[in-house]
């Protein structure tokens, strides 16, 4: 198809969209960019900030608002993308860190496309694929977290926002802070916390400290967007005719906006997703998936928890959780052992958080069920506050903090096939304000499923 087809078929399917076709979405928020906005976009990887915002930069842009676009990584662990673009394996530590110097380029040309100019772009060259391993067990007196890929423990490269930084947790939370503090945006769009891929995942978490530790959390307004969930979106491949919509398990649970793109605004987003060359190459009908008329951003407001008040969250999932369609490249195994997470219900007693989830099936050999407990306070550093993960396997269960075992009294869990109740004294959070909870399922080291991580405010009756 010529790229004037295809342009001129853009022109028609966004006239016919224009007359109805949205109506199902009009329950929907609209994105819209005031004057005074300052609009920062945060990316796991190069790509990431065309697939989920390449539209309201491209609009930014046209308003003459500023923008900052930050990258958590260089994208350099992508193995597969790189053996398809290079025609031969990449594996050498100095070969990895070259293809990271590759999609820092594709990203100044993709961001050229786009509008914005090369000085607006930061790197901060954290771990591809490792981020959330480092939010998971590299805080404080743990060491940093060594690449799988490159072998290095700190940022290798030398453009980069701060070369030498230590892979870990305080440092990467360090870097938005600094980032934070400097430009002051009022809107933030980040990579969204139900999404399955790890930097994804991670950033959010990293970006809801350092806001935090800034005071700004009610002073910016978050638009996560979400890439990586299951099978979705359908169908893959170019269909400007089918708005994105949100995952059907999501679209109850959040509060979801949308922007919506002009024609020229879409095909300016195809050519810079084309400018991602060595990801263009290899998944060329995965990203075009997100090349639309909208872009879609969802997030799960903070739940506001009372004193002996019990909360009931994410419950319209449940019902889904047995019947979901489990994604291609899950082997036989790996199907038949699939088991779903999500969260039922949570209570703060005066001592005690008590978090219920629920499994579609009980735990088969070898699947076992992680819930994280991460506490925040404004009289500890986050580096410093306990680390929780309750690992639970089809008979016993072990917590830790970070990596140390702890004694397995120091939590209640109480289960039946498909329920996990546990209890959780607040003591050993640290006596926190705020909690940074999770869940999810694995068949050894491969993750299955996964609850979208949510804020838990503890809220005192005089607040």
């Amino acid at each position: 198809m010529s790229k004037q087809f295809r342009l001129f078929s853009v022109v028609v399917v966004f006239c016919l969209l224009s007359f109805g076709a949205r109506a199902d979405q009009s329950n929907m928020g609209k994105l819209v960019l005031s004057p005074t906005d300052r609009i920062l976009i945060l990316a796991p990887h190069p790509d990431d900030e065309v697939l989920g915002a390449g539209g309201v930069i491209q609009q930014a842009v046209a308003q003459k608002l500023p923008v900052k676009v930050v990258f958590l990584t260089y994208g350099d662990s992508n193995q597969w993308s790189f053996l398809l673009y290079r025609k031969h394996p990449v594996v050498f530590p100095a070969a990895v860190e070259t293809m990271g110097l590759v999609r820092h380029d594709e990203a100044i040309s993709a961001s050229r496309i786009l509008g914005v100019p090369s000085q607006n772009l930061t790197f901060l060259g954290y771990p591809d694929f490792g981020t959330l391993n480092i939010w998971y067990y590299h805080w404080n007196q743990r060491p940093a977290y060594r690449s799988i890929m490159t072998r290095v423990i700190a940022v290798p490269y030398k453009g980069a926002y701060r070369p030498g930084a230590p892979y870990k947790g305080e440092e990467i939370v360090k870097d938005l802070r600094s980032i934070l503090r400097d430009y002051k945006p009022t809107k933030i769009f980040v990579s969204h916390p139900a999404d399955h891929n790890g930097d994804h995942l991670a950033l959010y978490l990293y970006l809801r400290v350092a806001l935090w530790d800034e005071g700004m959390d009610n002073q910016v307004q978050l638009f996560p967007y979400l890439i990586h969930y299951l099978t979705w979106p359908k169908p893959k491949g170019f269909h400007p005719e089918i708005d994105l919509t949100p995952p059907e398990a999501l679209a109850s649970d959040e509060v979801w906006t949308q922007y919506h793109l002009t024609p020229l605004q879409m095909e300016t987003k195809e050519k810079a997703l084309e400018a991602h060359k060595t990801q263009y190459f290899s998944s060329p009908r995965y990203l075009l998936s997100f090349v639309k008329f909208n872009e879609l951003f969802g997030d799960f407001p903070p739940l506001k928890l009372h004193l002996n008040e019990s909360v009931s969250i994410i419950s319209g999932r449940r019902k889904l959780m047995t019947t979901m369609e489990l994604p291609d490249e899950l082997n036989e195994r790996e199907r038949s052992a699939f088991v779903g997470v999500d969260w039922k219900s949570l209570r703060w007693e005066p001592e005690n958080l008590i978090v219920t989830i629920g499994l579609s099936k009980p735990l088969a050999q070898d699947v076992e069920t992680s819930i994280y407990f991460f506490g925040y306070s404004d009289k500890t550093p986050f580096g410093q506050m306990p680390k929780i993960n309750v690992r639970l396997g089809v008979l016993s269960y072990n917590v830790y903090d970070q990596t140390k075992h702890l004694d397995q009294q120091v939590v209640t869990v109480n289960r039946t096939p498909n329920d996990i109740t546990i209890t959780v004294p607040l003591k050993l959070l640290g006596y926190p304000q705020k909690i940074l909870t999770s869940a999810r399922t694995s068949l050894g080291n491969f993750p299955l499923d996964n609850a979208s991580w949510v804020v838990v405010e503890l809220v005192n009756k005089n607040s």
